[in-house]
């Protein structure tokens, strides 16, 4: 029952655009950035919302939750908990090869320095991104 709804090719959208979008009213989704931590649309100088793709793709996953899977909003949070971790947890294995095949170029490389030591500056950037991620 689950609908797909084709985005604009737009960067930031209005909260009248993205009400129309999710097909609720604007205070409804005042109300949910409210209850929901990972809403955090922008805002103008003149304090109008803007929303990110990312986070009208949110709100759509939060109205299907709500409205088709009958979720509340405690369990709708729980659940995009669970989403997201499990998100986070196919970043990681995508990360730790990459930097392992770093590593034995690192260690493969001829003894041309310049090269090298931007393979280990890449390295340790990774490594520093990995560990932010976990």
């Amino acid at each position: 029952m689950e609908q797909q709804v084709e985005l604009p090719n737009k960067l930031y959208f209005r909260i009248g655009e993205v009400a129309k979008i999710v097909g609720v009213k604007p205070y409804v989704l005042r109300y949910w950035e409210t209850e929901f931590s990972i809403l955090k649309p922008g805002k103008t100088p003149s304090r109008h919302r803007l929303y990110r793709r990312h986070d009208v793709e949110m709100l759509l996953q939060i109205k299907m939750l709500l409205y088709e899977e009958g979720f509340t909003i405690a369990g709708a949070k729980k659940k995009l908990k669970e989403t997201e971790n499990g998100d986070e947890k196919s970043e990681e294995k995508e990360i730790l090869p990459a930097v392992s095949l770093l590593s034995e170029a690192i260690t493969t490389l001829q003894q041309d320095h310049s090269h090298r030591e931007l393979l280990r500056t890449i390295r340790e950037d990774l490594l520093v991104l990995y560990n932010m991620l976990a």
